[in-house]
């Protein structure tokens, strides 16, 4: 029997079907059908899948240990002052990542003053800002913008 454990994201969902992504390996799984209750775009999901035979290109759920949603927010707040020292020392375009103290990950990026909204608005749209979310384990995404610098928090509760 050809089973994958895992961290999934939703990425496509519809009334029959959903397709998942693996958020470690980036793996696409396309579920021959969807439990209950469906699967929405945006969840992300621990558990276990089966391919079916005779292919194997199709898989079903064997378990669901974990169903969640994870928020990516922007807050009214500025970036701090450790993020702004950070972003002082990048060019523009630069990513700097730095573990969390416990859980979690910051991300500080440099944008071109003029671009700063949209790029905080491009985070927030990204899935893939979610898959990076349940890859580290984390509850929520903080995104945080000021002129040129742009910081995107991965946090637990």
């Amino acid at each position: 029997m050809n089973e994958t454990e895992g961290t999934f994201l939703v990425s496509e969902s519809d009334a029959e079907t959903a397709i998942l992504t693996d958020v470690a390996t980036s793996q696409v799984h396309t579920l021959g059908e969807q439990p209950d209750p469906p699967l929405e775009p945006g969840e992300v999901i621990v558990g276990t899948l089966v391919a079916e035979p005779p292919t194997t290109a199709i898989y079903a759920i064997e378990s669901i240990d974990e169903r969640r949603t994870i928020p990516v927010e922007y807050s009214d707040e500025s970036p701090t002052k450790q993020e702004h020292d950070i972003a002082a020392d990048q060019s523009v375009g630069e990513l700097t990542r730095q573990p969390r103290a416990g859980k979690g990950e910051l991300h500080v990026l440099t944008v071109p003053d003029d671009r700063t909204e949209q790029a905080a608005r491009d985070v927030i749209d990204d899935r893939q800002t979610v898959a990076r979310a349940a890859r580290l384990g984390v509850d929520r995404v903080e995104v945080r913008a000021a002129e040129g610098v742009l910081s995107v928090r991965y946090l637990p509760e």
